[in-house]
């Protein structure tokens, strides 16, 4: 009588019996995996922009101001993107010439702004205000990172609702003096619970509501 099965079929079967009821608990890791990780997030990912504007020369050699660019960031929700105007104030004196900025001379030519690509990009249903953020001493490298050594900019947190919530939660330690929010390279570490509970209360930030679900999603 021929055999129909070879004889590892039976152990094949078994693994797949076995293998069956952890499929959904399989399925629902790998998601999580995926959803954390920076092909997802995006972190570590640098856009394609009109000109390859760099932050290591411009802020970290320069040691231009965050709000030179970036003019709303202390007014607005949005912190703003700097027009030909802005970058014309100096490259209409220096690198005139330089082909790699030909984009920004011919901005100033015809009027039409250049289409800069947003780097950190939250979902649409996510409430963010810059200049809340910046009034209650929240450094820019929070979660921009060390943009003065950025050759290129890229997204430097992943960005997730749990990369947010770790800060609402417990907001104190991340806090620091207003005048140096805008200071990139500077290393703080988190501040000790006096310190915290000082800058929780000169700031007039109640912690025990940052996790409310209207915070962030309005």
């Amino acid at each position: 009588m021929a055999q129909l099965f070879r004889p590892g079929a039976d152990v094949l079967v078994r693994l797949l019996l076995v293998a069956l009821p952890l499929a959904p608990f399989i399925l629902a890791g790998s998601f999580y995996v995926y959803a954390a990780s920076p092909y997802h997030t995006g972190q570590g990912v640098t856009a394609e922009q009109p000109v390859p504007f760099s932050h290591q020369h411009h802020v970290g050699e320069l040691q231009i101001d965050c709000r030179f660019c970036h003019a709303t960031v202390e007014t607005s929700r949005f912190a703003g993107m700097p027009s030909t105007k802005t970058c014309m104030t100096c490259h209409s004196q220096i690198w005139t010439n330089a082909l790699m900025l030909a984009p920004v001379r011919q901005s100033q030519a015809t009027g039409e702004p250049l289409h800069w690509m947003r780097v950190n990009r939250l979902p649409d249903y996510v409430y963010f205000d810059h200049s809340v953020h910046v009034a209650k001493g929240v450094a820019c490298s929070s979660c921009h990172g060390p943009v003065h050594d950025m050759a290129l900019m890229r997204q430097a947190a992943p960005l997730t609702m749990k990369f947010c919530l770790d800060c609402h939660r417990d907001p104190g330690p991340r806090l620091g003096e207003r005048a140096q929010v805008f200071d990139t390279s500077l290393k703080r570490p988190p501040n000790g619970l006096a310190a915290a509970r000082r800058y929780l209360a000169a700031y007039q930030v109640h912690s025990q509501h940052l996790t409310d679900c209207a915070v962030c999603h309005r």
